[in-house]
């Protein structure tokens, strides 16, 4: 598909090269964006929506039994029957993934990850898996399948971490991951703004809109705010390092296309870096108890 890029660079781009610099008439090129189809959006929707339907069946009574036995295999009898008693019955699967710090600081560190799939209302997982699809599957044909993973992986991580530094309530949802998507999304427009050219100025402001509003929103009880927050810094720093930087070049047959000059390779540093540095202040917090 062709979509209009609007001019970038002093005095316009002029894609025939017959105009001097500073004299050309800004104008609309048409330019091939990439077209990816956003598999790992719709694979994480729908695993998320999986989970859910596995957390309403197990408050029903149904599919019950593997989940016990295996909150029995990790808690152990005496333990699982007291969380019985104190209302973990009807919570199965919130209880084996939900962001318990006390638990966190046991050693079940998957926690800091299995948030990201559970969500305590059909609201709450409404909002979130539209906001995955609204953001994620543009955001995925410009970052491609694998980068965008890690991005969401990274913002769950870096949002659960948070949460578990400076909150001690129980904690679910993938808005740890979604805020690093809108953070992702602001240093993309940013970093090819050159291609947005006058359009960039109004997206920035529309992310940094949707960023305030959302953060305001957190102030509501029962929300996480930490958690947006260490997503929307996940975000933040993986799209900045990470992130696609395109240029518009003629092909052999004179149309023009985007062309991403980042290093895929360095995607793959930045996430293992970030993931690091993530797990090795939750292990601080963790050593002190």
């Amino acid at each position: 598909m062709t979509n209009p890029i609007p001019p970038y660079g002093p005095g316009g781009y002029s894609p025939t090269g017959t105009e001097q610099p500073g004299t050309a008439q800004p104008r609309m090129v048409p330019v091939e964006r990439p077209v990816t189809k956003p598999t790992v959006t719709y694979t994480i929707l729908a695993i998320t929506v999986f989970v859910y339907l596995l957390q309403e069946l197990t408050r029903m009574g149904i599919a019950r039994e593997p989940f016990l036995a295996l909150s029995q295999m990790i808690f152990g009898p005496e333990v699982l029957q007291a969380l019985l008693q104190n209302g973990w019955g009807d919570s199965l699967l919130t209880l084996l993934g939900g962001k318990i710090n006390e638990l966190i600081i046991a050693g079940q560190y998957w926690r800091l990850l299995t948030p990201a799939l559970l969500h305590a209302s059909l609201t709450h997982i409404g909002f979130n898996m539209y906001a995955l699809y609204a953001i994620g599957s543009t955001l995925e044909s410009f970052y491609g399948h694998q980068r965008f993973l890690m991005l969401y992986i990274v913002g769950a991580l870096g949002g659960n971490v948070l949460s578990f530094l400076m909150t001690r309530g129980l904690s679910v949802g993938a808005s740890t991951a979604i805020f690093s998507l809108v953070a992702a999304s602001g240093d993309f427009i940013y970093q090819n703004r050159a291609i947005f050219g006058s359009q960039a100025r109004a997206m920035l402001s529309n992310v940094v809109f949707i960023v305030i509003i959302n953060l305001g929103l957190g102030f509501l009880p029962g929300i996480d705010n930490f958690g947006h927050l260490g997503g929307l810094i996940a975000g933040l720093a993986f799209g900045w390092f990470a992130g696609p930087r395109f240029e518009v070049e003629p092909d052999f047959t004179g149309r023009y296309k985007l062309v991403d000059k980042s290093n895929p390779a360095a995607a793959w540093l930045v996430g293992i870096v970030l993931a690091i540095l993530f797990l090795g202040v939750a292990f601080l917090r963790i050593r002190q108890g």
